[in-house]
């Protein structure tokens, strides 16, 4: 069963956030993913900071041992999105270089590519995350599965408009963005089989997945919020933080009952 809910679990991760990235219409692109980014970095820092990191700490692994891994963590996260950045041109028509006509549309479609590799990649790890979490508490598992979702989401709806831009057409920037979702499946699976045995390094996975919690939270999603905005629109972004650390405060008592 546990391997059915971490296959369950990796598809809503990777598949599901694609579908409804999807289908959000480009209107209400804006106004959603404004919320949606201010929910998530209630959810990450929560699920990292009140769940997943208490899980990993009360285990018995050192505790220096375990900051080392979020450290480490940190750092790997800081210098995988530094590679990334790295892969994308910094040129564009008009920019006084002389490019070629539809220098644009190659640079883009170059990088419509690169996104879903990388995102495949993110994919993958995110599948390994929640099969780790669901081996040391399937409650657990759930949480950090609804985390991978509602951080994934606002990030597939950035992902489907790159390659909206590259030149996909709607049903290739679905098809290709499910296909890289269902590397979140591949991930899960060969977790269970390959981290199953050794239950020594959940303490350790888990450090890992917090780590990318707030990093992804700390590094790209805050930043986004920090800007001069009407009290009105600050007030919402506090509203849907807190509404975030909520639903975490609000799913760890229904586990403790």
């Amino acid at each position: 069963m546990t391997l059915l809910y971490i296959v369950m679990a990796t598809l809503a991760g990777g598949v599901l956030s694609v579908l409804i990235a999807a289908l959000v219409s480009v209107q209400l692109l804006g106004r959603l993913v404004k919320h949606m980014v201010s929910l998530s970095v209630g959810i990450l820092l929560g699920t990292a900071l009140l769940h997943v990191l208490p899980e990993a700490f009360e285990s018995e692994a050192g505790a220096h041992a375990l900051f080392a891994t979020l450290l480490g963590g940190l750092l790997f996260f800081f210098l995988l999105e530094k590679a990334e950045l790295y892969r994308h041109g910094h040129h564009h028509e008009g920019d006084g270089h002389e490019h070629h006509h539809h220098y644009d549309e190659q640079q883009a479609g170059r990088g419509g590519w690169s996104v879903l590799v990388g995102d495949s990649i993110h994919n993958f790890c995110d599948g390994v995350i929640i099969a780790a979490a669901f081996l040391a508490d399937p409650w657990l598992g759930v949480i950090t599965a609804a985390a991978i979702v509602a951080h994934e989401i606002p990030q597939e709806v950035g992902d489907f408009i790159v390659l909206l831009n590259a030149g996909f057409s709607r049903a290739k920037a679905l098809l290709f963005n499910a296909l890289s979702g269902l590397a979140a499946v591949a991930g899960g699976v060969l977790g269970y089989f390959v981290v199953g045995p050794w239950q020594d390094l959940f303490p350790y996975l888990l450090v890992v997945a917090a780590s990318s919690f707030v990093y992804i939270a700390v590094a790209d999603l805050l930043p986004q919020l920090q800007r001069q905005l009407p009290w009105r629109d600050t007030l919402a972004q506090v509203v849907w933080i807190a509404g975030g650390l909520a639903l975490v405060l609000g799913a760890g008592a229904l586990h403790r009952h």
